[in-house]
C-alpha cells in the first residue's frame, strides 16, 4: 500500500504542480481585479460538489470492484470518503493556509467554509448520487486530469474567498504551498486508500486501476 502511495504521489506531483502554478496566477488576477467574495463563493458552490460527485463515484467503483460489496455498504464507502476527502482537500487544508497568513498580519479572512454543513441540501445528495452511480457502473473511465482540475479549483475558490483586494508577495507564496497539498495529497492517495481499508484480503489496485492514474478503465 505504501508503496502504491509513492508511486502516485510521484507521478502525479509535476501535473499538480502545473495546476498550482496557474491557480496561484488566478489567485493573484481575481484579487487585483477586485473580483469580489460572492463570486469566489459562487464558484467554491460549483466546484466542491462536483469534486465530492466524482470522488464519490471513484471511491464507491473500487470497493464495488474488489470487494463486491452490498449496496449499502458501497453507499456508505463512497458517500463518507467523498465526503471525509473532499472537505479535507477542498476546506480544511485550504482554511490552514488561510489561518496560517491571517495570524502572520496578511490581509486574510480565514473561514472553515464546510462543504457538507453549508452546502448540505447539494453535497450529501451528490454524494449519495456519486456512490450509486459507483456501484451500479464501476467500469466508467474517470481522467486523472479532471479530478485535479475539479479539486484544485475549490480549494483555489475556497482560498480566494478570504483574500482581500490586495494580495502580498506572503499570500502568492505560502498559499499556493497549501493549494498543492490540497489536491496533491488527498486526490492522489484517497481513492486508493479509503475504500481498500474495508477490504480484507484484497490485492491493493495498480496505479492504473485506481481512479487515480490517467484513467479507470476495468
Amino acid at each position: 500500500m505504501l508503496k502504491e502511495i509513492a508511486v502516485e504521489l510521484r507521478s502525479h506531483a509535476p501535473f499538480t504542480l502545473g495546476g498550482t502554478v496557474v491557480g496561484a496566477g488566478i489567485m493573484a488576477l481575481m484579487a487585483h481585479g477586485g473580483a469580489s467574495r460572492e463570486l469566489s463563493q459562487g464558484l467554491f458552490a460549483v466546484f466542491h460538489p462536483a469534486h465530492v460527485l466524482l470522488s464519490a463515484m471513484v471511491t464507491a467503483g473500487i470497493y464495488r470492484l474488489h470487494a463486491r460489496g452490498r449496496w449499502w455498504a458501497t453507499l456508505v464507502v463512497g458517500f463518507t470518503g467523498a465526503v471525509a476527502i473532499g472537505t479535507l482537500s477542498d476546506c480544511l487544508i485550504p482554511y490552514l493556509g488561510e489561518a496560517v497568513l491571517g495570524a502572520a498580519g496578511e490581509d486574510i479572512h480565514a473561514h472553515a467554509h464546510i462543504g457538507f454543513i453549508e452546502l448540505w441540501w447539494l453535497v450529501n445528495p451528490l454524494a449519495v448520487a456519486g456512490a450509486a452511480v459507483g456501484f451500479m457502473w464501476p467500469r466508467t473511465k474517470f481522467p486523472h486530469a479532471g479530478h485535479v482540475l475539479l479539486s484544485t479549483a475549490a480549494s483555489l475558490f475556497h482560498m480566494t474567498m478570504s483574500v482581500g483586494r490586495s494580495v502580498s508577495i506572503g499570500t502568492l507564496l505560502i498559499l499556493p504551498v497549501f493549494l498543492f497539498l490540497a489536491v496533491w495529497v488527498p486526490c492522489c492517495t484517497s481513492d486508493i486508500v479509503f475504500p481498500l481499508l474495508f477490504i480484507k484480503g484484497k490485492r491493493p489496485a495498480a496505479a492504473g486501476d485506481s481512479g487515480l492514474g490517467h484513467h479507470h478503465d476495468r
